[in-house]
């Protein structure tokens, strides 16, 4: 919409020109008036590249010809041609600097378009000086003078970009561009257009190095259509992108889903309303745990242009989208959003907030009160007077994935990599990547997989392990403690516990998760029901992992239990003694107030005699203390 924008005010300003025609120009050459109205037929007529030629011709009869100096300026802005744009604006104001006020803006944007800020800011201040500008005029000088102060502020201080090209196994003498990574950085998916079509492409992380990309699959991909502005769920099992004029679409692009099963791809799906509508939906950014997804619309209701929206998954499907607001959009274009996984912190670009020149690429933090911050603007080098688009984060948050074709590369848009400065990075996030398999066969098992923020008791992830593979993969946002629980009918569930409160690294979690069937003798340490230091009380945090326990009882109500407390090897027998049984007793009594019958389950308390890891470090005692239940009847 911004082009279309540009060349629809671009066109209107030879007509103007025309309109407003002096009775006398201020050449008296013959020749030159007569190349310069021939400019203005094929202008008339739509051809440009003519237009320019007949113009020069004008000024090489009268190089001091005023209007055929401002007929080529005004031409070559609308050819986005800037450097020769400046250069005859700048002819025009010197020759005559109040022959048309209008020329200042005109240049004012066109510098900022080149990058020349310091005569962009001059030219603005002086078109701002001119009585009974309309109001419109005004608003956009304003815009453009704080994009002229902003960058030669941000130019002045620099941050640190240096920029890698990720390789020939990615980038070719096509162009290649939008890219994202799974969080474990093991997949790369981005587009590649060859011969004006646009199809996604993978390549896989393998010895700390990217595979040749292949085509991503002929189910997504299609040869009569544009496939592009994807992203990709951290696990990369659901890939949502844009596709436009499909058939079976609502509107002149839609946003579509695709999920990974096994190696291949399912046919992907239309998102249908309210996401999609008779309108634009575009460049979708899925959200850590997949219940938000964040896209590009300009649907009614917005603050002009493209805004940014974001819908939330419920139990009836996407509900209403919502715009993100004036926070984050403006009058102007907002578009590329990529939200991180750790859900706080927003990327995308835009042409309304103060940059330096056209998309400037954005960060914004989520408030406490649950309200995004102003955008702050990545900076100079990162940004430049030139589009800037299609960011995207490693969950890490220490790197970014972004295209240029204005570096040295492979030919056309090549795909690159930069170290991200500290104060522009995100929460610090890591994950845990799983294997679910069947504790005697080792056999895959696709099974329920439930992540717990033990401070609130609200789940922050829920899927299942792939059904071929048994893997699964999730992010973990640094600052809290989670419960993870795995389950599967005719299994014990599989309990395990992340504490990131103090978590300083990027490492991640590698698990693989056994599942024993439900069998007399069998075990299930719960990891997390906790008790402070010599004491019986349950605290709050355990609630998630008594509710999993409730809910395993309730579907297996043959099942009976045996509750059991153990400590380490630390104090006198007959303290840890009580103190197990104790313990134990505490998850009894919760399960019968919670309705589990007394009948069901037996407790006891075996202190320090069954230890599963030797008592020598502070580690292993602390596996030591734990707390089980065992099959005693099935």
């Amino acid at each position: 919409m911004k082009i279309a924008v540009f060349l629809v005010l671009a066109l209107c300003v030879p007509a103007l020109l025309c309109a407003q025609q002096p009775a006398r120009y201020s050449s008296s050459n013959k020749e030159a008036v007569k190349f310069f109205g021939s400019a203005y037929q094929n202008l008339d007529q739509h051809l440009y590249d003519e237009a320019i030629q007949n113009s020069l011709k004008a000024i090489g009869q009268d190089p001091k010809f005023i209007e055929a100096h401002l007929l080529l300026a005004d031409l070559y802005r609308m050819k986005r041609m800037y450097k020769p744009a400046v250069e005859e604006y700048g002819k025009v104001i010197a020759l005559s600097p109040e022959f048309n006020r209008g020329v200042y803006l005109k240049a004012g944007e066109m510098e900022i378009h080149d990058g020349n800020y310091t005569l962009a800011q001059q030219h603005l201040e002086k078109y701002l000086t001119y009585p009974d500008l309309s109001s419109d005029n005004i608003t956009y000088a304003k815009k453009m003078l704080a994009d002229a102060k902003f960058s030669i502020q941000a130019m002045a201080h620099p941050v640190p970009f240096k920029p890698i090209n990720i390789g020939p196994e990615i980038n070719t003498a096509n162009d290649e561009y939008l890219p994202v990574a799974t969080a474990d950085e093991s997949t790369l998916i981005f587009t590649r257009k060859i011969n004006n079509n646009e199809d996604f492409y993978k390549s896989e992380m393998v010895n700390v190095k990217w595979t040749t990309a292949t085509y991503l699959s002929n189910q997504i991909n299609t040869e009569k259509y544009n496939e592009g502005a994807q992203s990709i769920s951290q696990d990369g099992k659901y890939l949502f992108f844009t596709g436009c004029n499909r058939p079976d679409g609502l509107g002149r692009c839609d946003i579509y889903i695709a999920q990974k099963k096994g190696k291949d791809w399912v046919k992907p799906v239309d998102l249908n309303p309210p996401v999609n509508t008779s309108g634009w939906e575009s460049q979708p950014s899925i959200n850590f745990d997949g219940r938000t997804l964040y896209f590009v619309s300009n649907r009614k209701g917005g603050y002009g242009g493209y805004d940014i929206w974001k819908s939330t998954l419920g139990e009836k499907g996407w509900g209403e989208p919502e715009n993100l607001g004036p926070n984050i959009n403006t009058p102007y274009n907002e578009q590329s959003p990529f939200i991180h996984p750790d859900d706080s912190t927003l990327y995308f670009s835009s042409d309304g907030w103060p940059g330096l020149g056209s998309k400037d690429l954005f960060v914004s933090r989520l408030g406490q009160d649950g309200k995004w911050q102003k955008p702050e603007n990545l900076g100079y080098p990162i940004n430049t007077s030139g589009d800037e688009g299609g960011l995207s984060l490693t969950a890490a948050g220490d790197y970014a994935f972004f295209s240029s074709n204005n570096l040295n590369g492979f030919g056309g848009y090549d795909i690159y990599k930069f170290e991200l400065p500290v104060k522009l990075r995100p929460h610090l996030v890591t994950y845990v990547k799983g294997f679910v398999k069947d504790v005697k066969t080792k056999q895959p098992l696709e099974a329920a997989i439930e992540i717990i923020d033990l401070e609130s008791n609200l789940p922050v992830y829920q899927d299942y392990s792939d059904e071929e593979q048994g893997d699964f993969l999730a992010t973990l946002t640094s600052g809290k403690n989670y419960a993870l629980n795995i389950s599967k009918g005719g299994y014990l569930f599989y309990s395990e516990n992340f504490s990131l409160k103090n978590h300083k690294t990027k490492n991640p979690f590698n698990i693989v998760a056994l599942l024993s069937p439900i069998e007399v003798g069998n075990k299930v340490i719960l990891k997390n029901i906790f008790f402070d230091t010599n004491k019986f009380d349950l605290e709050k945090e355990s609630k998630a992992e008594l509710l999993k326990l409730i809910e395993f009882l309730v579907v297996n109500p043959g099942v009976r239990i045996e509750v059991s407390g153990h400590t380490d090897n630390v104090g006198n027998h007959q303290n840890n003694q009580t103190l197990s049984e104790n313990r134990a007793k505490s998850v009894y009594q919760y399960l019968v107030s919670n309705g589990i019958a007394p009948a069901r389950l037996v407790y006891k308390g075996y202190a320090e005699t069954q230890p599963i890891a030797p008592n020598t470090t502070e580690d292993d005692r602390a596996k030591n203390r734990r707390t089980e239940f065992m099959i005693i009847t099935k």
